[in-house]
């Protein structure tokens, strides 16, 4: 099995819940070279930018940031040729209100942000893991692994449900829907959770999370 787990959790505690599984930060700041290349920070570099021909990016991540639309501000397409896997984050602090992902760098349409993350983030993501051969590999020896041991892959989003917009979507997340075949598609005709539903994973984590303690305390 796959379980995401935050990197800022203390690893003592990951272990005890998790006895004898393997973890792996796919980070951009992992230790592990290799585990970077999962990051959506990681310049793998001829990404192609959605709904724009002929253009490419540096990462995931600079695809993302670049064709977010402030208030103050709109594309960014320095963020394309960024390969620092450094200063790719554009805010609102800075930029003041986001109204939304361009859809392609001379598109004239906006996209919300469900939308951006069904028709830009994922797609470029996917894009990485099907057609970069060292991803690839990374992907077909987890997913052996994942076979016979249960593995942990650390990020600092934990948000799986590509549905929930309460948070930032967890990377981690979209490798574990890749290797067990659930990965969306922008065709795919789904909604974004509702506020209730939303509410309702938090509140099922949350009682799965008090559960595993109680279980950890009986170990001792």
């Amino acid at each position: 099995m796959i379980y995401i787990e935050n990197k800022k959790r203390k690893l003592e505690r990951i272990q005890t819940q998790y006895p004898g599984a393997d973890i792996l930060d796919i980070t951009s700041r992992s230790e592990l070279a290799y585990a970077k290349l999962l990051s959506p920070f990681y310049p793998h570099g001829n990404i192609p930018i959605p709904f724009t021909p002929n253009a490419y990016a540096m990462c995931v991540e600079g695809i993302w940031q670049g064709l977010k639309v402030f208030e103050s501000c709109d594309i960014d397409i320095s963020m394309f040729a960024n390969d620092t896997m450094r200063d790719l984050k554009r805010t609102a602090r800075r930029f003041g209100q986001p109204l939304g992902h361009r859809k392609g760098i001379y598109g004239k349409e906006l996209l919300n942000y469900f939308d951006a993350r069904m028709q830009i983030y994922l797609p470029s993501y996917k894009w990485v893991l099907d057609n970069v051969p060292r991803v690839h590999a990374l992907i077909e020896r987890i997913t052996e692994r994942a076979k016979g041991h249960d593995i942990i892959l650390l990020d600092y989003n934990t948000n799986d449900d590509y549905r929930d917009l309460s948070s930032p979507m967890s990377h981690a997340g979209l490798v574990k829907l890749y290797i067990e075949g659930k990965y969306p598609s922008p065709e795919d005709n789904v909604q974004p959770l509702t506020e209730e539903e939303v509410e309702a994973r938090k509140l099922a984590k949350k009682q799965g999370k008090n559960k595993n303690n109680r279980k950890q305390q009986t170990l001792f």
